[in-house]
C-alpha cells in the first residue's frame, strides 16, 4: 500500500487550528508540542516536520492573525462610499471576526502578554497590529472630517478611543461570556462615531 500523501499546507493549517485551541484552553506557557499533536490527532513528529518549536507555532499563529486582520483593514478602507460609513463597516467586521472565534480571541490576548514578556526569545509585534488598526481608522476619520461628517479633532486620539472601545468590550466578554455581546458593534458605532457628528447631525 502506498503511503498517504499529506498536503503540507493542509497539515500546517490543521496544526495551527489545534494550537489555537490548546493555547486558548491552557495558555501558551503551559502548552507543549505534545498537547498540540494530541489535539490535532497526529504524531508529535508530524508537528516538528512543520514547525521546529512551540515558539514557531506561536509565531505562525500570530502572523496568520496579523496578516488576515490587516488585509481586512485595507479592503475596508479601499471600498467606495462615505468614510464614516466605511469606518462603521470596519467596526462591525472587526467585532464579528473577534467574537465569532473566541478561541482565537483568547490566544491573541495571551500572545499580547507573551510578546511583552522576557521568557520568550522572539518578539510578537502586537504593537504593529494596533498601529495598523489605528492608521486605518485615522485615515477614515480624516476623510470623514474633510467630508464634513464629523467635527474637527485629533484623528490620532479618536482612533485610540475606538480601538480601546472594541478591545475593552472584547476583554470583558472573554472574562464574562454571559455578557450581551450581540449587537454591541452598533453601540460602539453610536457612541464613538455618531458622537463625533456635527451638533446639527448628531
Amino acid at each position: 500500500m502506498s503511503p498517504r500523501i499529506v498536503d503540507p499546507d493542509a497539515r500546517r493549517a490543521e496544526i495551527l487550528a489545534a494550537a489555537v485551541r490548546v493555547f486558548a484552553r491552557k495558555g501558551f506557557a503551559a502548552s507543549r508540542i505534545e498537547d498540540i499533536a494530541a489535539e490535532a490527532g497526529i504524531a508529535k513528529g508530524s508537528v516538528y516536520l512543520a514547525f521546529d518549536s512551540r515558539e514557531a507555532v506561536l509565531r505562525a499563529a500570530f502572523d496568520d492573525f496579523a496578516d488576515n486582520s490587516l488585509a481586512g483593514l485595507r479592503a475596508t478602507v479601499a471600498q467606495d462610499g462615505p468614510a464614516l460609513q466605511r469606518l462603521a463597516t470596519l467596526i462591525r467586521t472587526t467585532c464579528a471576526m473577534l467574537t465569532s472565534a473566541p478561541d482565537l480571541s483568547r490566544i491573541m490576548i495571551d500572545l499580547w502578554g507573551v510578546g511583552r514578556g522576557d521568557d520568550v526569545a522572539m518578539p510578537l509585534d502586537m504593537a504593529a497590529v494596533y498601529r495598523g488598526y489605528r492608521a486605518a481608522i485615522e485615515q477614515l476619520l480624516t476623510a470623514a472630517e474633510h467630508e464634513g461628517d464629523i467635527r474637527p479633532g485629533s484623528a490620532a486620539a479618536r482612533s485610540m478611543v475606538i480601538v480601546g472601545a472594541i478591545e475593552g468590550c472584547l476583554l470583558q466578554w472573554l472574562a464574562e461570556p454571559g455578557l450581551p455581546i450581540a449587537g454591541l458593534d452598533g453601540t460602539i458605532i453610536d457612541i464613538c462615531l455618531n458622537g463625533l457628528r456635527p451638533a446639527e447631525r448628531a
